[in-house]
């Protein structure tokens, strides 16, 4: 298991006939975004494969691909979603010492460029963003799935709770009638015009 994804391009910088390559597994990618430090959880082993070769100039190609199994939340009942994802990586690079922190810019022909300055690069906020964005804006673990309740936070989809989030109060009034004072007769917005005394013409 890598504990981070660095690549070693200090002999590909002295030389462009040289080539360099990294390969390895990641259980989770830690990296900066903006000054916060945010983790990327995989469900399973994350495999990765990347290999850099030189353009000229100092600037060169990564190519690759990365297979990781994202943690997302159902966005109904917020259960662990596992959601796979095989990515094949591909992007201009250039070297610039003068950089501290690995950066992706766009490029006048509207490519992106990562751009980085130490002969040693970490991946892993390169490898973050492939991934997030990639990833579907939202998961359902099922497509059946019945949400948590409004009131209680219950999950539904182990068995009704008692509030009426479960079912629509019409549902329960038809079968049932409403109780007076009851929590469905409050959450009706209809039920205070019940004993409203309308003027006779």
């Amino acid at each position: 298991m890598t504990d981070s994804p660095r690549i070693h391009l200090g002999a590909l910088l002295r030389s462009s006939s040289d080539d360099a390559h990294a390969r390895g597994t990641l259980d989770h990618l830690q990296y900066e975004q903006g000054d916060t430090q945010q983790v990327l959880r995989f469900a399973q082993p994350a495999p990765f494969e990347v290999s850099v070769n030189a353009l000229g100039s100092h600037e060169m190609y990564l190519q690759g691909t990365f297979e990781p199994v994202l943690v997302m939340e159902c966005a109904r009942c917020l259960r662990e979603v596992p959601v796979p994802l095989t990515l094949r990586l591909g992007s201009l690079m250039r070297y610039e010492p003068s950089v501290n922190t690995p950066f992706l810019e766009e490029a006048d022909s509207g490519e992106e460029v990562l751009v980085f300055g130490a002969p040693e690069l970490d991946l892993s906020a390169y490898l973050a963003e492939s991934a997030l964005l990639a990833a579907p804006l939202s998961v359902l673990h099922d497509d059946a799935c019945k949400g948590l309740c409004q009131v209680c936070g219950h999950d539904l989809n182990g068995g009704p709770c008692e509030h009426s989030a479960q079912v629509p109060v019409e549902a329960i009034d038809d079968d049932l009638g409403t109780p007076e004072g009851s929590l469905h007769a409050k959450q009706n917005p209809f039920a205070a015009l019940a004993d409203l005394k309308v003027p006779e013409e």
